[in-house]
């Protein structure tokens, strides 16, 4: 059956890839950005939007709704990265980084979700992370912008259990995309090597794993076998098996081990 879809954060990455892929499946996709310029010769449908915004969002899907008289599904794509020491990290730009990431998310499904409880159905669904199952040394705002996604999300299931709405997680591994160059770098503000040291190499090592990550394409792959099934999973975990397999270690080895295990991946030894 074919939905109407509404993609946040398509000017480039994963959102543009999921848009893109969900169109070619034959949905009627809305792709969003905050800027309309950034969105040139696309398949799906540009509208401007920012999640920041009360008043952008509601006009968006207004101007979906009137269209189309319906919003079968919602991707929560949208996201920013902040990364820094959290033992200086500016409150501005912890706010930032939830300001997208998470309120971003409850402000986009709070719009949509009045009119797919009137209809008893819909889907949602929440980009997360890796990052929002174990924190990451130096992201420590992302890492909890995005847990708080993943407390949101399973209380939202929970209460829409009856309402005829899922409500599902994808946890990405790393991509390469446009995201690392465009990840504020808070700078470091405190007068001790050691940690300066550790500091620039944690940079280093997560600028290099996203400049390998996977393809966005294979994500896409997923949502759009997502959005076909009549019964989706609570959550995928989408990424290299490398990656992906890191919850499970989390759970299984005791804490002192696991955080020196990615310590030491991150060059803090």
């Amino acid at each position: 059956m074919k939905k109407v879809i509404l993609v946040t954060g398509t000017s480039s990455g994963i959102g543009l890839a999921c848009a893109t892929a969900l169109q070619a499946k034959g949905h009627t996709v809305y792709g969003s950005a905050r800027n309309l310029g950034s969105l040139q010769a696309v398949s799906f449908k540009p509208i401007q939007l920012d999640v920041t915004d009360d008043v952008s969002v509601k006009a968006a899907i207004d101007t979906i709704i009137k269209a189309e008289g319906k919003l079968d599904v919602l991707v929560n794509n949208a996201g920013n990265g902040v990364a820094g020491p959290g033992y200086t990290m500016p409150v501005d730009a912890a706010k930032k980084q939830f300001e997208v990431n998470f309120f971003g998310v409850v402000r986009m499904c709070s719009a949509v979700l009045p009119g797919m409880i009137a209809d008893k159905k819909g889907l949602i669904v929440n980009i997360s992370s890796l990052a929002g199952l174990f924190g990451l040394p130096y992201q420590s705002m992302y890492s909890a912008s995005k847990y708080a996604v993943e407390g949101y999300s399973q209380s939202l299931r929970m209460e829409l259990r009856n309402a005829g709405i899922k409500v599902v997680v994808i946890n990405p591994g790393d991509f390469k995309t446009g995201f690392t160059s465009a990840r504020e770098i808070t700078p470091f503000t405190i007068t001790n090597a050691p940690l300066e040291k550790e500091y620039n190499a944690a940079i280093a090592a997560i600028e290099k794993d996203e400049s390998i990550g996977a393809d966005p394409s294979s994500l896409a792959k997923q949502l759009c076998k997502i959005v076909g099934s009549a019964n989706p999973a609570h959550r995928y975990l989408v990424g290299g098996v490398g990656q992906t397999i890191v919850p499970t270690l989390k759970s299984i080895l005791p804490n002192g081990i696991f955080e020196k295990l990615m310590n030491d991946h991150y060059g803090i030894k």
